[in-house]
């Protein structure tokens, strides 16, 4: 099996610093979307977060539009924000920001009176909360690297820069705060159609997307029976967990495993979902368990007599 990817060799994109993002993904994204012919025109990524897959795809000319969409108020803020041409107005507010643990009580406290002004105190918890969680129970970093607590990951300049250079693919962004699978089915008959799907995992009672995120509830049958309608190639991600594997299974669906490091630096393996994952060549395939394999062909061979 391939090494988990150093994401530190991956561009940074996005102004967040997400939970359960996918920037270690990228390579792999990129070998599929690549493979794909005739090459797609859209990207849809209904669970979008930090939206590192659809700004590489927009970055390197993968597609010619994406379609990010997220229920989170606050994560929709930030991306309303910035495809309304609030990025500059955003990076100011943030290279003038004066950070201490009061000033940003006190910021937090404040009532937003605009989508702007949502999206900047979204930014500031996302950079001065453990992990980055917005989710509700969450708190400030208490140590951070070498100690810095809250300056941790407070790079102003950085957050700034990359608003700024969103600010030229608006025209070829939409996006929507809304139900990712709606606007999934929305697009299902279109053949120019590529979605990445990367639902909170919370299947098989998975506890890890309860504590992440605010919008945690999803009926994982419905998400599968919904990409096995779509026209255009998919790729998902999820936890590699017996449930899913099962669907997946019941849905003629492929699945292979990938290493990836989690935030305490161990390696895992986080399972990939597609129509056709024969370009995954050197990750191990999941092959039904013999238990389960043994019956389907026993019933099979009593329905042959």
């Amino acid at each position: 099996m391939p090494k988990p990817v150093n994401v530190a060799s991956i561009p940074q994109r996005s102004p967040f610093r997400y939970p359960g993002g996918k920037t270690w993904f990228v390579p792999t994204f990129r070998h599929w979307i690549t493979a794909i012919y005739p090459k797609p025109d859209i990207l849809i990524e209904p669970f979008a977060g930090g939206g590192i897959i659809s700004l590489t795809a927009l970055f390197e000319k993968l597609v010619q539009k994406v379609v990010m969409v997220e229920l989170d108020d606050e994560i929709a803020a930030v991306w309303k924000s910035i495809v309304k041409g609030d990025a500059e107005w955003l990076a100011n507010r943030i290279l003038n920001f004066e950070l201490s643990r009061e000033a940003v009580i006190n910021e937090l406290q404040r009532t937003p009176h605009s989508h702007k002004e949502k999206a900047f105190q979204t930014i500031l918890k996302n950079r001065t909360f453990h992990g980055g969680i917005l989710a509700e129970g969450a708190g400030f970093l208490k140590y951070g690297e070498n100690g810095k607590g809250i300056h941790s990951r407070w790079y102003p300049a950085t957050i700034a820069k990359r608003l700024l250079s969103l600010a030229h693919f608006i025209e070829r962004i939409d996006f929507r705060c809304d139900n990712g699978m709606k606007v999934m089915q929305e697009f299902a008959g279109r053949h120019d159609t590529v979605y990445f799907i990367d639902p909170p995992y919370t299947a098989g009672g998975k506890k890890a997307g309860k504590r992440l995120y605010k919008h945690y509830d999803l009926d994982h049958e419905e998400l599968f029976c919904v990409c096995e309608k779509l026209k255009g190639d998919f790729l998902m991600t999820y936890d590699n967990a017996e449930e899913v594997k099962k669907m997946a299974r019941s849905h003629g669906f492929q699945m292979r495993l990938i290493p990836m490091n989690n935030t305490h630096h161990a390696t895992m393996e986080e399972l990939v979902i597609g129509k056709d994952l024969s370009w995954m060549d050197g990750f191990p395939a999941v092959h039904e368990p013999e238990a389960e394999y043994s019956v389907r062909n026993m019933k099979k061979r009593k329905s042959r007599k």
